[in-house]
């Protein structure tokens, strides 16, 4: 399926803010990934694709979640439904069985270990792309641009904080990612400053 039929499939899906949200994480996934050298096509048709089924009704996405075998942590965030069922989607209805699209889709809100560079491309646009509005976007969108893997990290860290002060649940795998993130930021020098505010 051409990308020009995605898009148009995606769109008859979604409401309109929904896929001017769309065609900004596409756009920004683009940039994303001539920067760090990730493959464009592929970063674009992850983007197309991520949030296919995010208006979709809890019922509808438990209908299909069910019969996917999701980890149990998973299954009590209904939040987290889409992105897994939109990867099962892009087999079943777009015919892209690209493992590495298919992985950035399943795992573009909760993140993983051991990410690739188009899921953390995909991870990082989604939280970046132009209609975002919180404290931090402007800073995450300018280290998004130098280093993918410290705006990735920074970027859960707002998350898990952001669920935090809402008493929202947290899934776990999305700790775990933030958590090797770091890791591999702090392997390479690149730790960020400590100041009061970072000790409890």
């Amino acid at each position: 399926m051409k990308e020009s039929d995605v898009a148009a499939k995606v769109q008859r899906a979604l409401s309109p803010a929904r896929f001017a949200h769309v065609q900004g994480v596409v756009s920004t996934a683009a940039e994303l990934a001539l920067r760090h050298g990730v493959n464009v096509e592929q970063a674009r048709l992850a983007a197309w694709l991520h949030d296919y089924a995010r208006e979709w009704p809890p019922e509808r996405l438990l209908a299909v979640v069910e019969k996917m075998g999701l980890p149990e942590e998973m299954m009590v965030i209904p939040e987290l439904w889409h992105g897994p069922v939109a990867a099962h989607l892009a087999v079943s209805e777009f015919g892209i069985a690209d493992e590495d699209i298919h992985n950035a889709v399943f795992y573009h809100t909760t993140g993983r270990i051991g990410m690739s560079r188009l899921e953390c491309v995909l991870c990082l646009a989604d939280a970046v792309e132009p209609t975002r509005r919180y404290p931090q976007v402007e800073h995450l969108r300018e280290l998004a641009r130098r280093d993918l893997t410290r705006a990735l990290a920074e970027s859960f860290d707002a998350t898990i904080q952001y669920l935090i002060v809402r008493h929202a649940a947290i899934y776990p795998g999305t700790v775990a990612a933030r958590n090797d993130l770091w890791r591999q930021v702090q392997a390479t020098g690149n730790t960020p400053p400590h100041t009061d505010a970072n000790h409890v």
